[in-house]
């Protein structure tokens, strides 16, 4: 029968040093539960250990530091791994798999600021630095406050609604930004592994049902889409033009001929008579299911001819998989623009908020389709014929009695109404404009 160990009192422990004769560790068997050791090691640091047989095979099992374990509760944490290892678990082996959960568990569980940082530095570094800190800037203020804190698996519909807030009605382009935002993050969390299940930020079927559609929310804030001030154009547009990709392309051409972005996205080769400098859009594209004529002035033509043609692609303006531009990629030009414009006004000092390229009215950020009503402004401010103007933005002009009679749509004279815009927004001098006087078929 194997010889017991003397047991050992609590002061015994304190008073146990390494002999100093050893460069290893030292093992003094305390008594109280078979194969409970006290290590010491050289530099007089003591721990736990069980010698026991898991099996078949011997092991030595950490059971913790001295004196943040103390002698009794080292015997009973001794006794309850034998009683483990009586029951057919390895308790090292449970021990491994408890320490895998909780990393696994730690690795999944992101804090919702956390996420943002990484989905920027993952996301958004193609994009200048004074847009990433706008897009920073905007989720910081409105979102971090209330869903910062949160790891980004218990964040619900409802966090979202909250986190929204004021904005999404107070500022709607911002609001609209701001959704986006959360919803990339929060997907880019879910691919990542660190949320699981549907997106909260998603607009259709989820938030369209809760907060009112973003356009009910212009409207009903303002009436009008917001448009540049005229003074501000020149500017807008040479910033515009240091601006690469389709989107940015596209928005270049809709400004020129005044059209709307649908329109544009949706413009193929086989409309376009780049000889005769006319875009032709068939009734089945336009909004008041009738022909519009677009006479191209020659900065129009300039733009049209840098562009390549895709075999078998028949849009002017395709996406990289060749097919027709989205309206966000439109739209996101002018977004970025004003968030960079935002940043640098907030780095200087200045008021974010009365910063970039804004109505002048309404103060909020200008968007795609309100060049339209600054086409409409320039031309109403440079004396030229209403109808002429309402004919090239492809309204509908007069009475029913009145359209059936017109046999014209104006288009030489709106030829050169288009050339003296295009030198307008691209900075020229069109202080010599002379309206033509109104003439009725």
């Amino acid at each position: 029968m194997p010889k017991r160990a003397k047991e050992w009192g609590a002061l015994d422990v304190k008073r146990a040093v390494h002999s100093g004769t050893k460069d290893r560790n030292e093992w003094f068997a305390v008594g109280g539960v078979a194969g409970l050791l006290l290590q010491i090691t050289p530099g007089q640091t003591k721990s736990w250990l069980l010698r026991t047989t898991v099996g078949t095979t011997r092991r030595a099992i950490g059971l913790g530091p001295y004196p943040e374990i103390g002698l009794a509760a080292a015997r009973d944490k001794a006794r309850e791994a034998k009683a483990k290892i009586e029951a057919g678990v390895d308790p090292i082996e449970e021990r491994k798999a408890v320490r895998a959960a909780l990393a696994a568990a730690s690795a999944r569980t992101l804090l919702f600021s956390d996420a943002m940082e990484k989905w920027v530095a993952a996301k958004m570094t193609h994009r200048p630095e004074k847009s990433q800190k706008a897009i920073r800037s905007t989720i910081t203020r409105y979102a971090l406050p209330e869903i910062g804190a949160l790891s980004v698996q218990e964040i619900t519909v409802q966090d979202i609604v909250r986190a929204l807030g004021g904005v999404w009605s107070g500022k709607p382009d911002t609001g609209q930004k701001l959704r986006s935002y959360l919803e990339g993050i929060l997907s880019w969390a879910t691919v990542a592994g660190h949320r699981a299940g549907d997106n909260p930020a998603r607009w259709g079927g989820n938030l369209k049902e809760l907060l009112p559609a973003p356009s009910v929310v212009e409207k009903g804030k303002v009436g009008n889409f917001p448009a540049l001030a005229l003074t501000d154009v020149p500017a807008w547009w040479a910033e515009l033009c240091l601006r690469d990709g389709q989107g940015a392309l596209a928005l270049r051409f809709a400004a020129l001929c005044a059209s709307r972005s649908g329109e544009v996205r949706g413009a193929r080769w086989d409309e376009i008579d780049l000889i005769a400098r006319m875009w032709v859009i068939p009734k089945e594209r336009m909004k008041m299911d009738r022909e519009h004529r677009v006479p191209l002035s020659p900065s129009a033509i300039a733009l049209l001819e840098t562009l390549p043609k895709m075999l078998d692609v028949p849009f002017v303006f395709p996406s990289v998989t060749g097919k027709m531009l989205s309206d966000m990629s439109v739209s996101a030009v002018m977004r970025r623009m004003q968030e960079e414009a935002e940043a640098a006004a907030k780095e200087a000092g200045n008021d974010p908020d009365k910063a970039g390229w804004r109505d002048p009215r309404s103060g909020r950020a200008a968007v795609p389709h309100g060049l339209r009503s600054v086409f409409r402004d320039w031309a109403a401010e440079s004396g030229y014929d209403r109808e002429m103007a309402e004919i090239a933005l492809a309204h509908q002009v007069g009475s029913a009695v009145e359209r059936a009679y017109r046999r014209t749509d104006m288009v030489e004279r709106r030829r050169a109404m288009m050339q003296a815009w295009a030198d307008f927004i691209e900075g020229g001098d069109t202080s010599t404009v002379v309206a033509f006087p109104a003439v009725r078929a």
